[in-house]
């Protein structure tokens, strides 16, 4: 994987060049190169900003250092995937997370202060594609923390990088989709059994310390009971951390046994934190069912995000309405 990233501060991407990614990209399994925008500006104080047309506080990039660049580093013919980050932009998730592992080139525009000047992106548009993208609803002061862990979360996807392969399918969110998200968006695989869920805790020796034990279950040796125990701690964690995760697993699950589309049949509102995914899908709420009738869930083996009856009662355990009308409000 090619990776470009366009910054006035080159140096802030030191953090590349350590641990995992490092590694990887010391193999040259990795290629970063890190451009700084100064470099195609021509004036003295190589000026990159400039106050905003029509007024109002703080300074906006101007386009002509940016075009320069973008024409530099892919020029006419090339399919890269640029990628800016903006608080205005789609949410990152580990299932975009995933996409972008699929990716062959990618290049990160960090911008700064009140942002790039918005017709960089538009004509960018004309020949590469482009996606403006937020990790979160809060402001930095400039786009390289945010490349910084999209670079992170992208790059540890990459065959080779984690020592076991596995850790990733283990991952919260589960490596992906979930498969309320692959039915909605045709993706090949709904990901791994933490899809759609946030992991539970973990341990490790000693067995007891500061008279606090480990969980019995996970000195078993039984592989079926453990992996039971990680479900649902994944399921309690996540209702009480993330409910609109379970909200959204609980209305798929209920849409896939009453035999209707997915997407037709998400939550009727967004919660703090959702995806981009969650939101845009949230098409509209359950349908009108006579009185006091419930869709009935045949019980059937966990697969990845999916809820069995067990799964249900856990989350019944942990406070979280399973029934459609309680999930509606």
């Amino acid at each position: 994987m090619q990776i470009d990233i366009i910054t006035i501060f080159p140096e802030y991407f030191g953090p590349l060049s350590v641990s995992l990614i490092g590694k990887a990209a010391e193999r040259g399994d990795i290629r970063f190169t890190v451009h700084d925008l100064r470099r195609w500006t021509y004036d003295v104080h190589h000026t990159v900003d400039d106050s905003p047309f029509g007024g109002g506080p703080g300074m906006v990039m101007k386009p002509e250092p940016w075009g320069e660049a973008l024409d530099s580093i892919a020029p006419a013919g090339a399919d890269p995937l640029l990628v800016i980050p903006t608080p205005a932009g789609l949410s990152f998730s580990q299932q975009r997370a995933a996409r972008y592992a699929a990716e062959p080139w990618l290049i990160f525009a960090c911008g700064r202060y009140e942002g790039i000047d918005g017709r960089v992106a538009d004509e960018a548009r004309s020949r590469m594609r482009v996606e403006e993208v937020s990790i979160g609803d809060y402001v930095l002061a400039g786009g390289e923390p945010a490349v910084l862990v999209m670079t992170e979360a992208i790059c540890r996807l990459l065959p080779g990088v984690l020592g076991n392969a596995e850790s990733a399918a283990d991952d919260s969110f589960g490596f992906g989709a979930s498969s309320a998200d692959a039915e909605v968006t045709g993706a090949t695989s709904p990901g791994g059994p933490m899809a759609g869920l946030v992991e539970g805790p973990a341990y490790t020796r000693p067995r007891v310390w500061r008279d606090r034990q480990v969980p019995p279950v996970l000195l078993s040796g039984d592989h079926g009971a453990i992996a039971r125990w990680r479900r649902d701690s994944a399921l309690r964690r996540t209702a009480q951390n993330r409910p609109d995760l379970v909200a959204r697993l609980v209305w798929a699950d209920r849409a896939k046994a009453a035999g209707r589309d997915v997407a037709q049949a998400q939550p009727a509102r967004s919660q703090p934190g959702q995806s981009e995914l969650a939101q845009s899908e949230l098409a509209q709420s359950e349908p009108a069912q006579s009185e006091g009738a419930q869709p009935q869930l045949a019980p059937r083996r966990v697969q990845s995000g999916q809820l069995d009856e067990h799964d249900l009662a856990v989350l019944a355990e942990a406070g979280f309405p399973v029934t459609g009308q309680d999930v509606a409000h």
